[in-house]
């Protein structure tokens, strides 16, 4: 028997998907396009990683993205479905969730609290369940607190659990956003700089949360983030942005080395 006729055919590599698609997004403010016609893909299971020097319009392209703000041009497409009117709370029905540099708690409810809080749509948030089927509200609210329990374990904050949310350090509240999105039906979650602000004693932790996420709880993620050991720690592909555009895309090690990256940076553009 030859060698080709021992070796079974190798099976074709599956491609994954595009989860979400930008296209020829612009913004501009007072006459300077923040972002000027920019191209994205995120492919689904990727932890992929968005750089770029000062100025180059990564933040808002997060915010054209998810909604915040609304694109002069260009279209923004979830799941294949045309998201670029809806307005934010919309796209995160539609399974678009986005965390923000400064963490956006409830300061005054415990970290269990804020947890419970974040499912969408819920039965007790309407009049006419309370009134006429009490028993449906609670039931459901049963299941919320038992998730949320289950949330705590995963996130490593079940110590905290009766903790007041504001009394967290930075590293904590970037811990509960992320635990958030556990408690909420969706697929894609866009992270801005999760590592501003989280001492090192909790990156590990931090890092290692992303990895679970996506591994074993099949999370898509787009990450803007200026710590470089995190992006190469936990980012296959990386895209580059300079002058509100999208410079080049690949692994960590492809972008290092790439002269116009480094040119981008030490010329400073934006």
């Amino acid at each position: 028997m030859t060698a080709q006729q021992a070796a079974p055919h190798a099976a074709p590599r599956r491609v994954a998907r595009t989860v979400l698609e930008a296209r020829g997004l612009v913004r501009a403010f007072g006459g300077v396009k923040a972002v000027d016609g920019l191209d994205l893909d995120l492919r689904e299971g990727t932890i992929t990683g968005l750089i770029g020097p000062n100025g180059a319009g990564k933040s808002t392209a997060f915010n054209l993205i998810t909604g915040v703000i609304r694109a002069q041009a260009g279209t923004v497409r979830l799941n294949g479905e045309d998201i670029s009117r809806l307005p934010s709370y919309r796209r995160a029905r539609k399974g678009m969730i986005r965390t923000f540099q400064l963490a956006r708690e409830f300061g005054r409810l415990t970290v269990l609290e804020n947890l419970m809080l974040a499912p969408q749509m819920q039965l007790g948030e309407r009049l006419r369940p309370v009134f006429f089927t009490p028993g449906r509200v609670r039931e459901a609210d049963d299941r919320v607190h038992a998730r949320a329990r289950e949330v705590l374990e995963i996130s490593r904050l079940a110590a905290l659990r009766d903790e007041y949310a504001g009394n967290l350090s930075g590293g904590q509240k970037k811990l509960l956003a992320l635990a958030r999105t556990l408690m909420i039906d969706c697929s894609v979650v866009l992270l801005d700089e999760p590592g501003a602000g989280v001492n090192p004693a909790l990156m590990n932790t931090l890092r290692d949360m992303i990895r679970e996420l996506n591994r074993e709880h099949g999370k898509t993620f787009l990450i803007v983030e200026h710590d470089m050991d995190m992006i190469a720690a936990l980012c296959d592909p990386v895209i580059v942005m300079t002058e509100g555009r999208r410079l080049t895309e690949g692994s960590f090690e492809a972008i290092r080395r790439d002269r116009r990256v480094i040119e981008a940076y030490l010329g400073g553009a934006g």
